[in-house]
C-alpha cells in the first residue's frame, strides 16, 4: 500500500495522519509496514483523506486521479 510514501509527501506524520481519522498511530504503523490490511470502510476513508483512487492506494495503478 502507498500510504506511507502518501503520507510522508503531505508532511504528516503517523500521529497526526491516526488523529484525523479518529484512528491510533498502531494501526496506521501496522499498515504502512505491511503487518495488517485495512478493511473496506478504512480503505475508502484513506483514499478520501488523501484524494486518491482505492486502486492507486492499493498500488493497482500509477494514476492517482478518482474515477467518479
Amino acid at each position: 500500500m502507498r500510504l506511507k510514501e502518501l503520507r510522508l509527501a503531505k508532511g504528516i506524520s503517523q500521529l497526526k495522519l491516526a488523529m484525523d481519522l479518529s484512528m491510533n498511530q498502531n494501526s496506521i504503523s501496522r499498515y504502512e509496514n505491511g503487518a495488517r490490511e485495512a478493511d473496506y470502510k478504512t480503505l475508502i476513508l484513506l483514499a478520501d483523506y488523501f484524494n486518491v483512487s482505492i486502486d492507486y492506494l492499493l498500488e493497482r495503478t500509477n494514476n492517482p486521479e478518482i474515477n467518479r
